[in-house]
């Protein structure tokens, strides 16, 4: 799929992507800070993907984990620095969310630092039952193994 806006275009095609610039920018983040190359490789080919590009220039990413049927995970979202405050990540954000091998999931989640406001604009809530959710998140996973 693709979806284009003035110079800008979203697009779910594998083949397109910058693995590189999506690896450098992965690797210098709060979430995943010291992630391998080879690592960010194995989880986009398992992944949906989606770029976004600026006259052909990749200048964000967010990707999907799910079975397509029931369960997403939103992850890895990112827009670079010099082209935030431009509605770029919204407009993402709204792209993955419409994708026809998305809709009538029962469940989507993610995990967010500083950008609850965006996902909110997108229907995204706090857990209602926290609860019921367990996690196994080693700390600094990356930076331990090198």
């Amino acid at each position: 799929m693709q979806w284009s806006h003035n110079e800008y275009t979203i697009t779910d095609e594998h083949a397109a992507l910058d693995i590189g610039l999506i690896h450098d920018y992965l690797r210098d983040s709060y979430w995943a800070k010291g992630i391998p190359r080879e690592i960010v490789t194995r989880a986009l080919e398992n992944s949906l993907c989606f770029g976004l590009f600026h006259n052909g220039k990749q200048i964000g990413f967010g990707r999907v984990v799910t079975d397509r049927a029931t369960f997403a995970y939103l992850a890895d979202v990112f827009v670079i620095d010099s082209y935030r405050g431009r509605g770029l990540g919204k407009w993402l954000i709204s792209c993955v969310l419409e994708h026809p091998e998305l809709q009538g999931l029962r469940r989507w989640l993610l995990a967010t630092l500083d950008a609850h406001g965006l996902y909110r604009q997108h229907g995204f809530v706090p857990l209602r039952n926290p609860e019921r959710f367990m996690e196994i998140n080693p700390p600094d996973i990356y930076l331990r193994a090198t």
